[in-house]
């Protein structure tokens, strides 16, 4: 693997046409080593001297925000050095000249901003549901498994397994494993497909960590938020909301709230981060585990507008489906808004409907019909023109009509939205005591409500 790797970066210094293995935008580790590892057996398969090439679809600076890649990456020994980034190769450059073919993995939809390379692309291998109307006009290659890795996998030990080496079986179990959850039948990520391929991998490199050190190993890395800058925080793990004009951030935090707000110069860290993407509001969920080792969750409201922000808090503070149950805690400025969310069963994912209902009611307040597109082309003196004249204190140029976030939102696979709190983790990782919390929770107010009766 390291030697093809070494071989791509050069071949973009030839003017030559390229077949490019395209991951998803948030670049997950089950992304970067779909595209690595189908990049490689095409490329070795390929018997008219095309030249295949993986791009991680992410800016280089960014890599240091994905922990477990960064970690798998040195275990494994591939130098990130040698891997091609989206920033260092125009692919639209190479549309126009006509010398770009597109391999998408582990998604199916371009996003707008690269639309015009969409009759580029030439075959999809995916693991999620399709989107029928968004999905290119070519061969689509779909299975609902828990990792696009594992689909890669058995294209190449049912194709070419000779090619196999334990450098790319590595990769492909480790990222399988981190994927399914260790595997775990309780969490019912795991289908069939993926044992089978998992078992296989093992059974041709015996060798190959033992599934519970390489989960517990990549599932630190990937929550580790030490070093990391409040920026890369914020967008280690984020969603964004997008709905005429108004821009809302939604970042998964790894630590005590608390302790994030006492992180030096915060608020003036927020405003730049809030200005340098256009967010009009910053929504930060965090996620920890107490002494007890019980789960805690806490939410925090940053928007320097104040109507939104009020009808912001005051949608989520009434919520009765779900109920989030937040009590205020203290706040370093009044631009600011913090709170103890106590019922930790709901995560990210199921607050996006309750952001997207906010901003509705916002609109209703505002007398702006909801029922318009989510883009908007409109400046933003008309925007606050249209909002009587309300929105005076909004940071300036935060409704610019561009296109998805630098960091896009995170796959639907991703632990943050589904397994932490949903479903759980096995016994030795963290996200399992959300689970276990949950369910005693559950069974002492039933056991209460039963004995009451």
């Amino acid at each position: 693997m390291e030697d093809y790797l070494q071989g791509c970066r050069a071949a973009l210094q030839e003017s030559r046409p390229l077949h490019v293995v395209l991951g998803n935008e948030a670049c997950d580790l089950d992304s970067m080593v779909s595209a690595l590892a189908l990049a490689f057996y095409l490329a070795k398969t390929n018997e008219a001297e095309e030249v295949f090439v993986p791009v991680l679809n992410i800016k280089r600076s960014e890599l240091p925000l994905r922990g477990d890649i960064v970690f798998f990456l040195q275990k494994v020994h591939i130098p990130e050095s040698i891997l091609i980034f989206r920033d260092e190769i125009d692919l639209h450059a190479l549309h126009q000249a006509g010398q770009l073919t597109l391999i998408l993995v582990d998604h199916h939809i371009l996003p707008k901003s690269d639309a015009a390379l969409e009759d580029a692309v030439a075959e999809v291998l995916d693991h999620r549901p399709i989107e029928q109307k968004h999905c290119p006009p070519c061969h689509v290659s779909v299975e609902l498994v828990g990792s696009c890795a594992t689909l890669v996998t058995e294209r190449i030990l049912q194709g070419a397994p000779e090619i196999l080496d334990r450098q790319t079986a590595a990769l492909l179990h480790g990222t399988i494993v981190l994927d399914c959850v260790n595997m775990d039948l309780k969490i019912g990520k795991a289908t069939p497909k993926d044992s089978k391929y998992v078992e296989k991998l093992e059974a041709l490199f015996p060798d190959l960590p033992k599934r519970n050190d390489i989960f517990d190993s990549l599932q630190k890395a990937k929550f580790d938020v030490s070093g990391l800058t409040t920026e890369q925080m914020l967008r280690k793990d984020q969603k964004t909301i997008y709905r005429q004009g108004i821009k809302v951030a939604i970042s998964a935090i790894y630590m005590d709230l608390e302790a994030f707000l006492q992180r030096s110069n915060l608020l003036a860290e927020l405003h730049a981060f809030c200005q340098a993407h256009s967010y009009d509001v910053l929504v930060a969920m965090t996620i920890f585990f107490d002494t007890h080792n019980e789960p805690v969750r806490q939410l925090a409201i940053f928007c320097p507008h104040v109507a939104l922000r009020t009808t912001i808090c005051e949608v989520l503070e009434h919520s009765q489906s779900p109920p989030l149950k937040l009590t205020p805690t203290s706040s370093i400025h009044p631009n600011l808004h913090a709170y103890l969310q106590g019922n930790t069963q709901v995560s990210r994912k199921k607050l996006l409907p309750l952001l997207q209902e906010a901003l509705s009611a916002y609109f209703d307040s505002m007398k702006i019909p909801s029922g318009q597109p989510e883009t908007v082309d409109v400046s933003r003196e008309q925007v606050d023109k249209e909002l009587d004249r309300a929105s005076n204190s909004l940071i300036s140029g935060l409704s610019q009509d561009e296109e998805d976030p630098p960091l896009p939102p995170t796959p639907m696979n991703s632990l943050v939205d589904e397994c932490p709190l949903d479903q759980g983790l096995p016994k030795l990782s963290a996200e399992a005591v959300f689970e276990k919390c949950s369910q005693i929770s559950l069974s002492q107010s039933t056991t209460a409500s039963l004995s009451k009766k």
